[in-house]
């Protein structure tokens, strides 16, 4: 499967349109659920994770991104709110351009504007099929379709080249499934050398 990154925009133009260099810690929150989208984020360094959180209070996490891979753009082309919270998994230094600046960029920047196109609609794509998997009472497709839309965000199309960053409690809750159940079917998924395990590390 072909994987692809989400859009990374060359740093000088960014700057250029008035980017400023943002740092968090560990933990730092980005932005929270509900927060008015009003900056396109780019990662330096460091990795972040998307998630948010059920009534209940358990973690559902929707993407984990890290180097020259952007977030928070898909929101700006809407008067909407974001739908998750962006926090930083390791101490992260990120470029961050305001909305405005961003739309004049790609106003100005056809190709980069098309780029963010394709990238958006392979993003629609990969998450309609995953979609389509978690509607499927096999836990086999249903991980797999996780797998697959997990790596869709990332470079690389190598087997096993992909470490997935999720513990098997939150795949769980990610698909609906026991955790009892998602150690089987790795296991099963390990035999038939699609995914392999190392030091309980999940490699796809």
């Amino acid at each position: 499967m072909k994987t692809i990154s989400c859009m990374n925009i060359d740093a000088d133009l960014l700057y250029s349109y008035g980017a400023e260099d943002r740092n968090y810690k560990k933990g730092e929150v980005i932005y929270r659920e509900g927060d008015q989208a009003l900056y396109y984020y780019q990662i330096i360094k460091g990795k972040i994770k998307q998630n948010n959180y059920n009534d209940e209070g358990k973690e559902f996490i929707q993407n984990i991104l890290e180097g020259q891979q952007s977030f928070g753009d898909s929101m700006l082309f809407l008067e909407k709110f974001y739908v998750m919270n962006a926090i930083a998994l390791t101490d992260i230094a990120l470029i961050r351009l305001p909305k405005a600046n961003f739309m004049e960029l790609l106003e100005n920047n056809p190709r980069i504007s098309m780029e963010m196109n394709t990238c958006l609609s392979q993003r629609l794509y990969f998450k309609a099929i995953m979609l389509q998997n978690m509607s499927s009472s096999s836990p086999l497709l249903r991980l797999k379709g996780l797998l697959d839309y997990l790596k869709s965000y990332h470079k690389g199309d190598g087997d096993h080249c992909f470490h997935i960053e999720l513990t098997r409690q939150q795949i769980a809750n990610l698909i609906g499934l026991r955790v009892e159940t998602v150690i089987r079917t790795l296991k099963k998924l390990e035999k038939q050398e699609i995914i392999r395990i190392e030091n309980r590390k999940i490699l796809y």
